[in-house]
């Protein structure tokens, strides 16, 4: 697996013997695979007992920024250093730093956030097999279910940073996007590090949905590709200001209401 703070020395999914499996996997399973009937039933305590964890834990760092990316990143990679770099120039500005809390890029933006002196957050996930938070992490948090786990991502941050990475990491983006899409969260940059990965997808996206008609124009404004960690920075700071300015807007309506 790739983007969960998975061990990517691991072999993938399909080649790996059977192991134990994950409470997302029983969730998932299907009617006939259940052994007793109202399991489900009774696993919405265990989905409540997470989301009142994540909710307290969170809920102390303030308003931070999201970074995603491959786990499967190396130190020596040009790219673990400018999410380094990245993620200070946010913690600097203020920002506390939410990751997955695994390795690769996880562990480059939580050292980044450690140098810049603001909280280091880590939203570790259940895997079939073990798996540990990076050494850069203030606060790790062990997530059962992967929406759950998302909903902090989310929840917690007025911004997501993606770095380059599979799987997971299109999962984030894609899901972002469609949250700003319909409304669901409002002022939320995303921004895609790193032009040269970026690019095949966004060309894909503006040549063939676009072109179709499966998104409208300032669609394609929701995203801001930038090789800059400098610029990344003051992209986010400036939307949140502006989040800020309306929320007190409509904060103002309200009381006079």
């Amino acid at each position: 697996m790739d983007d969960t703070g998975a061990d990517p020395t691991r072999a993938s999914s399909s080649s790996l013997p059977y192991e134990r499996p994950t409470e997302d996997e029983r969730l998932l399973q299907s009617f006939v695979e259940l052994e007793e009937v109202g399991l489900d039933s009774w696993r919405i305590f265990r989905i409540m007992g997470e989301f009142v964890e994540g909710f307290e834990e969170m809920s102390k760092i303030g308003t931070g920024v999201s970074i995603f990316g491959s786990a499967r990143t190396k130190p020596d990679d040009p790219m673990y250093q400018a999410c380094v770099e990245t993620a200070r120039h946010l913690g600097e500005a203020g920002f506390p730093i939410i990751t997955g809390g695994g390795p690769g890029m996880m562990e480059a933006a939580n050292k980044g956030a450690q140098l810049a002196s603001v909280p280091s957050l880590g939203c570790n996930i259940e895997l079939p097999f073990e798996q540990s938070g990076n050494p850069f992490l203030d606060v790790s948090i062990d997530f059962r279910y992967f929406f759950v786990r998302k909903t902090m991502f989310v929840k917690y941050a007025c911004a997501f940073v993606i770095f380059p990475g599979g799987f997971g990491t299109m999962d984030e983006l894609f899901e972002s996007l469609t949250l700003i899409q319909t409304n669901k969260v409002r002022d939320f940059p995303v921004v895609l590090f790193g032009s040269s990965y970026w690019q095949g997808l966004i060309d894909w996206i503006r040549a063939t949905m676009l072109e179709e008609g499966k998104i409208s124009p300032e669609d394609m404004d929701l995203m801001l590709v930038t090789d800059d960690p400098a610029e990344a920075t003051a992209h986010i700071v400036e939307r949140h200001k502006v989040h800020l300015s309306k929320a007190g807007s409509r904060f103002r309506r309200r009381r006079t209401d």
